[in-house]
């Protein structure tokens, strides 16, 4: 049993790393480029775009798993639609 738990965890982890390649995909594809070169978007833009609806199944999650391997960063910990729409999301490394 602890075998297939180690599995399930092994795949989780491979799920989260492909889900942030993505979400660095869509930060380029919706994004701009701030004076210091960076990719940059809203949250409100990434929340409400259809093709990232489809793509991530939790987004915040996903936000988080990235900011916690320093892929992008914004400011709070938690970010709600509608009351952080406007929130900067910066991608500071474009691989993991």
């Amino acid at each position: 049993m602890e075998h297939l738990n180690l599995i399930y965890a092994h795949t989780g982890e491979m799920n989260v790393e492909h889900e942030v390649k993505l979400l660095i995909g869509e930060i380029k594809r919706l994004g701009t480029t701030n004076a210091s070169g960076q990719a940059v978007v809203k949250f409100g833009v990434l929340f409400k775009d259809d093709k990232c609806a489809n793509l991530f199944e939790a987004l915040l999650g996903t936000l988080r798993a990235a900011k916690r391997k320093k892929v992008i960063a914004y400011d709070g910990e938690l970010l709600l639609q509608g009351v952080h729409d406007n929130v900067d999301i910066i991608l500071l490394k474009d691989q993991l």
